[in-house]
């Protein structure tokens, strides 16, 4: 049985479509004419598309001007190779494309000059996916019917292998949604000797059925559901509809309301503009609002249908409102719990960085010079105002400080304002810049700190013993396990409350040697390191003005005379 229903539906194409056999295809070039002048005339009213011959047909925006008085080009008046546009009485004229190699004249005729004028042949509906067909307009006032079709400005014989030509209509074995578009039919006319080639357009749209074949489908809301709303504030009705797909279509989308649930007491809401979406080549997406502006005691005690009809009937959907309840118990329990995890992830937070929030605080804001002025604990006179720590990072810039450290109170390059442009490495012009112009008592190991001792207890109690500890961070420094000492003991002192201030100085080289440190640097000192106040040391011979800054810096960050002057003072008169 199915192989007898499998032949059937073979064998009728065969004599639906005649020409459709064997796939038969019209294979003439079109109609013989002159390629370098061409004459066509149109139907005011009508969708035209000037063609393009072979040569020029693969070119893009090939414009033709119209010729104006003494052979003149008006580019004013143009039309476009290719583009459809709609026919106009002033678009006649002769036209010149491709600089005088092409000239093409056209001829916009009126419809009621015409000897017989037929509307509905405009315009053609095509079902898919059987076969159907397109008749040339006015072809039966004619009885030339060697017509060419076209669709778009390329011959229907070179798109579509399962169409054909014959006796003037153009036969699609085989329709697709493809199918739709303006398609044009040419024909040869013969006036006063000239001949002309009459174009004439069909406006074909492929449907995939001339009657819907269902009811329209609401898929929101559902049937028998609620809505909750809040009464005094506003809500919208939303009905979602898909429509199947038909020649004039025109959906209707209504919600009404039943007062006190009575379905023949019913009233027509308030309806914004429908939106239309194409959902596919069968169904169109139909969503219709209604906004009811404040929700009342009232509208709870009736019921809200949607309605959505076509040619083939009703579709409904009804909804009931219904108050909604505040939940007051989800906050009781809610801001507790939020609390809590609030708390808790601060803790966490304080367990991992207390480290860092301890070197913030005691190197930023223990030793505020306004809090020690105030303070009821009196400090003891220190040794030393700066403990500056450093690592030659230039063998040769110790013959400039005397062996290593010594005598560093020379003035003799300070001979201009500070932050002018200098020539000496951060490990001898610090030294002099801090003892020798600014007066501080500097502490240095290779001078102060005496051989044969026990190196340890030695830089522990310099450090304890100054008011101040400077770090000049070097790739060196930091692959010096001595100076990385210092500034682990500095840090160390720092968290037990007896360390001067600590302030770090970066040099350039400093920071890229933190990416793989050799040895690596203690857990404490890579924490402090990213928390403990710091300078940057720039070259001093390129940006002037980056100089002078630093400078000033370093004398807001060091420690003041004048408070070590009160406090040796102070010490005094105690004793």
């Amino acid at each position: 049985m199915q192989t007898e229903c499998l032949l059937f539906f073979l064998i009728i194409p065969f004599f639906s479509e005649p020409c459709c056999v064997g796939n038969q295809q019209n294979t003439r070039k079109g109609l013989q004419q002159n390629k370098t002048h061409q004459r066509y005339k149109a139907v005011e009213g009508e969708i035209f598309v000037m063609p393009c011959v072979e040569r020029i047909n693969q070119l893009t925006e090939v414009v033709c001007s119209r010729t104006a008085e003494g052979n003149k080009e008006d580019k004013s008046q143009s039309l476009q190779c290719g583009r459809e546009f709609l026919a106009e009485e002033k678009h006649s004229g002769e036209y010149t494309c491709l600089e005088g190699k092409l000239f093409f004249y056209l001829q916009v005729v009126k419809k009621n000059s015409l000897r017989c004028f037929d509307p509905e042949e405009s315009s053609v509906l095509l079902l898919v996916p059987s076969g159907s067909k397109i008749a040339c307009p006015g072809l039966n006032c004619s009885d030339n019917t060697d017509v060419t079709w076209y669709k778009g400005n390329k011959a229907m014989s070179k798109q579509w292998s399962q169409s054909c030509e014959k006796d003037g209509v153009l036969h699609l074995c085989s329709v697709r949604e493809q199918h739709t578009g303006v398609y044009f039919c040419d024909r040869l006319v013969t006036e006063g000797g000239v001949k002309w080639t009459f174009r004439r357009a069909v406006n074909a749209t492929a449907v995939p059925h001339y009657t819907p074949p269902y009811l329209p489908r609401i898929t929101y809301p559902d049937t028998s559901t609620t809505q909750e709303v809040e009464l005094g504030q506003a809500h919208t009705l939303t009905c979602e509809v898909y429509f199947p797909s038909e020649i004039k279509f025109s959906p209707k989308v209504q919600w009404f309301m039943h007062h006190s649930g009575n379905v023949e007491n019913m009233t027509a809401l308030n309806m914004e503009k429908p939106q239309i979406d194409k959902w596919n080549f069968q169904e169109n997406k139909v969503t219709g609002r209604s906004i009811i502006t404040e929700v009342t005691q009232q509208y709870l005690n009736n019921t809200f249908t949607c309605f959505a009809r076509n040619s083939v009937g009703n579709s409904s959907v009804t909804i009931k409102l219904k108050k909604k309840v505040k939940v007051i118990w989800p906050s009781l329990v809610g801001y507790p719990i939020a609390s809590l995890l609030f708390v808790g992830g601060l803790g966490v937070i304080l367990h991992v960085k207390w480290l860092e929030l301890q070197l913030i605080y005691r190197s930023r804001f223990q030793h505020n010079e306004v809090w020690v002025l105030f303070s009821h604990v009196q400090t003891e006179e220190k040794d030393f105002d700066v403990f500056l720590s450093f690592v030659w990072s230039d063998p040769s810039a110790t013959t400039e400080g005397q062996g290593g450290g010594g005598c560093y109170s020379s003035l003799d390059f300070l001979n201009s304002e500070e932050g002018k442009v200098l020539h000496r490495p951060p490990e001898v012009l610090l030294p002099q810049v801090l003892e020798g112009r600014w007066g501080y008592r500097l502490c240095l190991l290779e001078r102060d700190i005496l051989p044969g001792g026990a190196y340890t207890n030695d830089v522990v109690h310099a450090i304890q013993g100054s008011r101040m500890l400077i770090c000049l961070l070097s790739a060196e420094y930091l692959s010096n396990s001595d100076a990385v000492f210092v500034l682990e003991s500095g840090v160390q002192a720092l968290l037990q409350n007896s360390s001067p201030k600590l302030l770090l100085i970066w040099t350039n080289n400093a920071t890229a040697s933190l990416q793989q440190p050799d040895p690596p640097l203690p857990v404490l000192v890579q924490r402090a390191l990213k928390v403990l106040p710091s300078l940057h040391w720039t070259t001093m011979d390129k940006t002037p003005r980056a100089t002078s800054d630093f400078w000033k810096s370093l004398r807001k960050a060091l420690p003041d005379l004048k408070e070590r002057s009160r406090s040796g003072l102070m010490i005094t008169n105690h004793h």
